[in-house]
């Protein structure tokens, strides 16, 4: 419903004797129609000519001059007719004042809770009154800004700090003395009559929810409410001063706080209670705002309602949080982040943040900070971004936003197409001369299209007889994924345990481990024979297979005192899934497509180092890490 049918609908109801004193909106708003809105200082681009062609056209100054001057007594005119209209308003509130002032006289010394009660909702109800017509004040003149083109609306409304229903400190004195009455009564609020003459003339809610917030609200409601200011402007550490000069100056409650920058552009917000009821803080906030050419504005919160989050948080409470790291090497593309906004607006998912991790000239990686609906489908969820990220070629990590997300612990990484680029077993049978025929086995066992162990058990068979110093010579053409060396490192610098598990073999995997400085190194063993020269076509102890891996990781974490949460496992075939589900955060790095499918989180990225960015780690801080 538009503001001027609901104040008609609210003065319709309301009793009598008040209907004549609401502001007559609909007047004021057709004159703004039928008298300003044709001499607008706005201009349609289209009718600008550098030189009228016709001589029946003003040129610009003349234009100008000639809607000037038609504004000038028209809104003079409308100013004096909104004028009248608020001293009716505020003669009206002087008047229930005194009438409200004499009652509290009588009562004052009685111990009668239910004329303290009736009292009060009397008050109440003024005070109602008067925020809803204050409330069409500001809209009537923030149509007349609208309309001319003219800033009028600030100047006026600050004229109505000084009128006795802006702040009355009589009022104010009863209803704070009816409130401690009516609270010592063992009641906290005013009860609602069973039957009412009239009907409410506004809650509190949808008065907040009706207020311009750039506009001062009268005091009468301060007492119940905290106020959330919020100033904008180019000057950061200059606008932040001047905020709290003011709280301190009025010694103002601060609740919370939030700072946003873009650039010299700074936003800066405080939740705060206030001292009393007196408006000059926002007099003298408004004096400091345009001191530093910035842009004032304040809501009210309802001070009986429970804050139950933080400014950062509002107002995305009782809601799941994740975060989701999105990365492409290659640059993040336009469609990609609109598609992904796309879906985050068709499953309801509200972004509270948004932080940048790259630092190039072109944006590779962002981390936002997620509001999930507790009722999401998240294996649909999953489905989806694994579809777009194969159709736009950009990772999408999803991960619960707790405290073991920037706390991790231990990392587990398979070996073989994950901190090398080879194969090892592959790289044996070139060796052997069966090459094609173990390929073809080990690629069956990565797609999960046949038992590990089974698969296994087939692939060492083949490499029966092959000499044992050709292990030697794999070792010295092993290449190591682009930023293997420099994650190892820098996890090692922020205090991680790191860990190589893998279905290849212990000797190789020996090699690795000391070559990236882990801490462990897990693999399948190879029988050779008697006299130590050749390989048998067996393997003994244990074979590490997925659930293998999956034991191995819990065995090292219980080794470290560290819980599965701060565990990280990075893999890429299907008998890598079980440590993957099993960790805080399975990393599928380069992986098969029924890996990445399931896969908690994908990289699809040459480097390693990108498992950084899914920490929350932005460049700056990997550069740091480089340089100890």
């Amino acid at each position: 419903m538009k503001f001027g049918n609901h104040l008609l609908q609210k003065q319709k109801e309301a009793a009598p004797e008040w209907r004549e004193y609401f502001i007559d909106y609909v007047a004021l708003k057709q004159y703004i129609k039928s008298d300003i809105t044709m001499y607008t200082m706005h201009f349609s681009p289209e009718k600008m000519t550098w030189k009228p062609t016709d001589s029946n056209e003003l040129d610009f100054a003349s234009a100008i001059n000639f809607k000037l001057s038609k504004l000038q007594n028209n809104i003079s005119t409308f100013i004096q007719k909104l004028d009248k209209e608020v001293e009716k308003l505020s003669n009206f509130f002087d008047k229930n004042v005194k009438s409200i002032s004499d009652e509290y006289n009588n009562i004052s010394k009685s111990d009668d809770p239910s004329a303290y009660k009736s009292l009060l909702k009397k008050i109440i109800t003024l005070e109602q009154f008067i925020m809803l017509n204050y409330t069409g004040i500001v809209k009537i003149m923030k149509k007349l800004d609208r309309h001319s083109g003219l800033k009028l609306s600030e100047p006026y409304m600050f004229r109505l700090v000084y009128l006795p229903f802006y702040h009355s400190e009589e009022l104010s004195t009863i209803k704070h003395n009816l409130l401690d009455k009516v609270s010592g009564t063992g009641s906290t609020a005013v009860p609602e009559e069973k039957e009412e003459k009239s009907a409410p003339l506004l809650t509190m809610p949808s008065i907040l929810s009706k207020l311009d917030q750039t506009f001062i609200p009268p005091s009468s409601i301060m007492p119940q409410h905290n106020i959330l200011i919020q100033l904008s402007g180019k000057h950061g550490t200059d606008i932040i001063g001047c905020v709290l000069e003011s709280m301190a100056k009025f010694n103002c409650t601060i609740i919370d706080f939030m700072l946003s920058r873009l650039y010299h552009n700074v936003t800066f917000g405080v939740l705060v209670r206030l001292s009393d009821d007196s408006v000059d803080i926002f007099n003298h906030l408004s004096e400091n705002a345009r001191k530093w050419d910035a842009v004032l504005s304040f809501q009210i919160q309802d001070e009986r309602e429970k804050i139950k989050h933080l400014l950062d948080e509002a107002p995305y409470d009782n809601r799941l949080k994740y975060t989701a790291t999105v990365l492409n090497q290659n640059g993040l593309t336009s469609q990609f982040l609109y598609d992904w906004t796309k879906l985050l607006l068709e499953t309801k998912i509200s972004v509270e943040k948004m932080i940048r991790l790259s630092k190039d000239k072109q944006l590779n990686s962002i981390d936002f900070r997620l509001s999930v609906p507790n009722d999401l489908d998240f294996d649909d969820l999953r489905k989806r971004l694994y579809q777009l990220s194969a159709q736009h070629g950009t990772d999408v990590a999803l991960q619960n936003l707790n405290v073991f997300r920037k706390n991790k612990r231990l990392v587990v990484f398979d070996m073989d197409s994950t901190l090398i680029r080879q194969e090892v077993i592959d790289e044996i049978a070139k060796h052997a001369g069966v090459v094609d025929e173990v390929a073809k086995i080990t690629a069956s066992a990565m797609n999960g299209e046949i038992d590990f162990k089974e698969s296994l058990r087939r692939r060492v068979a083949l490499l029966k007889g092959t000499p044992v110093s050709v292990l030697d010579d794999i070792k010295k053409v092993l290449t190591f994924t682009e930023g293997a060396h420099f994650l190892c490192k820098s996890l090692k610098r922020l205090g991680y345990k790191l860990a190589v598990i893998s279905g290849g073999f212990m000797p190789l995997a020996t090699y690795v481990k000391h070559e990236l400085g882990l801490d462990y190194a897990f693999a399948n063993q190879l029988r050779v024979s008697n006299d130590g020269l050749t390989l048998t076509g067996e393997t003994y102890g244990p074979v590490v297979d997925g659930i293998r891996k999956a034991e191995l990781l819990d065995v090292i974490a219980q080794a470290e005192s560290v819980t599965p949460e701060q565990v990280i496992a990075v893999g890429d075939g299907a008998n890598d899934l079980f440590m993957l589900s099993k960790a805080g955060l399975g990393i599928a790095f380069n992986a098969k497509p029924r890996v990445q499918q399931q896969a908690p989180a994908r990289i699809n990225q040459r480097s390693l180092k990108n498992v950084l960015y899914l920490l929350g780690y932005t460049d700056n801080e990997i550069e740091q890490l480089a340089s100890y």
